[in-house]
């Protein structure tokens, strides 16, 4: 079993639903009292946050940078960020290791592809949703034609994930909302949406819209198993 390496903490309740999957998934698939091997490096995302939305994502790279090194130090064979947004400094971090980086959007973008769909939306931060670092890639890679919602919607999400999500904090006005915008999409031609922020899954479910979900958090959690038992056999 390979060790998995995780840059956490953004927010820590996602972190959880990452570490969660991981050690389910592999008794799963292992069985008897197999869980992930895993090494996490969990930061605190209060000054990360404010960088963030003071566009100084050099400064937010140079602390995930020596988080990373720290990670790889500590025996990880390969990396996940666990989050969608810090994936805008993923060249940083890969820079930084030798160890390699796990992308949340290859993984989302092969199981978009897998399913046989072409035109879907994403809901996130204003900084995955805006920015070309996480479309662009599902765009280029994937050739998936990749939607998202009008600017004030943008907003609101936003809102949502860093006001609420982050803190924990579920509100039914808020689905309502997200759902709102998700049936809009609809209308638009998308036949499905990417939870483009590790946090949404927190806030909806597939039962909640007739659209697929594609959970990003997921996603990447299960492909990172797989990469760490490839080869292993149960026992």
């Amino acid at each position: 079993m390979k060790t998995i390496g995780l840059l956490g903490g953004m927010s820590w309740e996602s972190t959880a639903s990452y570490y969660r999957i991981l050690n389910q998934e592999t008794k799963r698939r292992l069985g008897g009292l197999h869980s992930a091997s895993v090494v996490l490096h969990s930061v605190d995302f209060e000054p990360i946050e404010r960088l963030q939305h003071a566009g100084r994502w050099d400064e937010t790279a140079r602390i995930l940078a020596s988080a990373a090194r720290g990670v790889e130090a500590a025996g990880a064979d390969f990396l996940l960020i666990c989050t969608n947004t810090m994936h805008r400094v993923a060249p940083e971090i890969e820079a930084a290791v030798d160890i390699p980086l796990l992308h949340i959007a290859d993984a989302t973008g092969e199981t978009i592809v897998q399913q046989g769909l072409k035109r879907v939306a994403l809901l996130g931060t204003r900084f995955t949703m805006e920015q070309p670092f996480y479309r662009g890639r599902l765009e280029e890679r994937f050739g998936l034609d990749v939607l998202v919602p009008d600017p004030a919607e943008r907003e609101r999400i936003h809102r949502v994930i860093y006001d609420e999500l982050c803190l924990g904090s579920i509100r039914g006005d808020s689905r309502d909302d997200y759902l709102r915008i998700i049936a809009g999409l609809g209308r638009r031609g998308a036949e499905g949406v990417i939870l483009g922020c590790t946090e949404i899954a927190l806030l909806l479910e597939q039962e909640d819209t007739g659209l697929p979900l594609f959970d990003t958090t997921r996603l990447h959690a299960l492909k990172a198993v797989d990469l760490a038992l490839a080869g292993d056999t149960p026992g």
